[in-house]
């Protein structure tokens, strides 16, 4: 179902259909998209709870003005970013690491394959900036045009090519130290 049919579904009073829609087209792209930013299965399975409820509660303030895909992506953006902050501020308040607790999710994780080159990926990746992890994973793996992430993000075309460059040649300087 298209998300002008799922909005037409809405708009005509099958609210729980047309979310259930939502739901149904939705639910793998955006595990997938918010995992990339948590590094691991249960807390994405949980924020991904979250997200949808924010998405159903939300819904009714949504005015069209973006497409339907690009304002999910942005709830689902903003949720994963708030959380990994929430984390942070937590690792902070108990002396913790995070990168170090970010690296041993990734090693626990059964949800990452063994392979030692995709491990070093997603470790690189947790040491990004949030901007620039945002625009990686949204350009390299959701695989989203430019002018789309420059919806989501609210952000220019420009700045979001050099913050993806930049997260290239730090992740490629993280992967060469790891796997030497």
């Amino acid at each position: 179902m298209t998300d002008k049919e799922i909005l037409d579904l809405y708009k005509s009073g099958q609210r729980e259909l047309a979310f259930k829609e939502i739901v149904d087209s939705y639910s793998e792209r955006l595990y997938w998209h918010v995992r990339r930013f948590l590094c691991s299965h249960e807390d994405t399975d949980d924020l991904l709870q979250e997200i949808f409820i924010k998405i159903w509660t939300s819904l009714p303030t949504f005015r069209g003005e973006s497409q339907l895909y690009t304002w999910i992506y942005r709830i689902a953006t903003n949720e994963s970013l708030n959380f990994l902050q929430k984390q942070k501020i937590r690792a902070a308040l108990r002396f913790e690491d995070i990168t170090a607790r970010l690296d041993e999710k990734i090693d626990e994780d059964t949800g990452v394959s063994g392979d030692e080159a995709q491990k070093a990926l997603m470790k690189a990746m947790s040491r990004l900036p949030s901007k620039q992890k945002t625009v990686f994973i949204m350009r390299w793996f959701d695989d989203l045009s430019y002018e789309d992430i420059s919806e989501i993000l609210g952000t220019s075309v420009g700045a979001l090519k050099a913050s993806y460059h930049f997260a290239q040649e730090k992740i490629r300087a993280e992967i060469e130290k790891y796997l030497k």
